[in-house]
Order: C-alpha cells, then structure tokens, then sequence
C-alpha cells in the first residue's frame, strides 16, 4: 500500500491495510527531479545508439564498448552501462562482460582461404580449417557493431572450392591421370 508523503520526508508511518509501522528510507536521487530522456536523432557521420540506430549517441558503454543513446545510458557511479550489460550483471555480484573486444572469426574465416592462395600448397591445410571455422562459429556474436555474416558465407565458397580442388587432383593423380596409361607388353 501506497505511505503517505510525510513518511518520505524522513518520519515514520503506519500501514493503512495491517497498521504495520514503517520507516521507509529514500535514495536522495529519487527526490530530485530529472528531465526526461528525450534522446535526439542522429545526424549523418554521427555515433548512434545500438539500440535504437535513429537516436544519437551520448555514450559507450563501458562494459561492452556499444554506443548508447541518452535513453539506454545507465549510470553506474562514473560508468556507463547498456542495457544488456545491465540485465546480464542484474541480481550477480560479478561485473557483467569484461571484454570488449572480440574475436571476428568470418573475417579470419575468409582470410584464410584467401591469403593461403599466396602460397599453393598451404590451401591444404587452410580450407578445411576455415570451413569448420566457419560452421562453428556461425551463431556466435560476430563483433560489438552489428555486422552481416556475408564473410562466413564467402568462407565457406571459396574453401569449399580450395577443397574440391585438392580432392580432384588428390583423384587425379591416384588414378594415373597425371603419368597418362601404361603401354602393355
């Protein structure tokens, strides 16, 4: 049940439903009047909120790095938090993603295939790495920014290719083709 507003102020108050006696304490921050948080729209060339990628960026979140908008922006003593950091670290005495970096394995998954190219003989050993790398990873969070997965798919293309290749002439030589027939005696 709601206390009346004399209770707030610092006295003590009695429950209208039971009669229970309250002494309720009150963060000084819920008595101060805050503007509302309008965030403004993002300009062109302007940081924008992960959230809402219309509204313009107040802050980066100091747990993962994302850009937050003056409406997602939670204060945390000197820090800033988004609200996916805030849900991930809610009712755990532990800091709730520490890293703010990952690793962006379609970009390496794509690399390796493509660098090994350079030097022939290495694609043996990197198409089939980039191709399980790619599968692998396909569900895990790509990078801090949101990013597309047209990389893994490209991967999985061009060391799929690298693959067949080796198994044809894997094939090819196996079965002589290289030497031509043998003339019979």
């Amino acid at each position: 049940m709601p206390l009346p507003e004399r209770a707030v102020s610092g006295g003590s108050a009695q429950c209208t439903l039971c009669g229970a006696e309250n002494r309720p304490r009150v963060y000084p921050a819920a008595l101060v009047a805050q503007p509302s948080a309008r965030p403004d729209a993002a300009q062109e060339g302007e940081a924008a909120c992960y959230d809402h990628p219309s509204k313009r960026a107040v802050a980066a979140c100091t747990q993962c790095g994302r850009f937050v908008c003056q409406l997602c922006s939670v204060q945390f003593g000197t820090e800033v938090w988004c609200p996916s950091c805030v849900a991930a670290g809610a009712g755990k005495a532990s800091v709730a993603n520490e890293a703010t970096t990952r690793s962006l394995y379609d970009s390496t998954a794509l690399i390796l295939p493509l660098a090994s190219l350079v030097v022939w003989p290495f694609t043996i050993v990197t198409a089939p790495i980039a191709f399980v790398l790619s599968i692998v990873k396909w569900r895990k969070p790509l990078s801090l920014v949101r990013r597309n997965r047209w990389r893994f798919v490209a991967a999985i293309l061009c060391s799929g290719a690298e693959i067949v290749g080796w198994c044809w002439l894997i094939y090819y030589i196996a079965s002589g083709g290289a030497t031509g027939p043998k003339p019979v005696e």
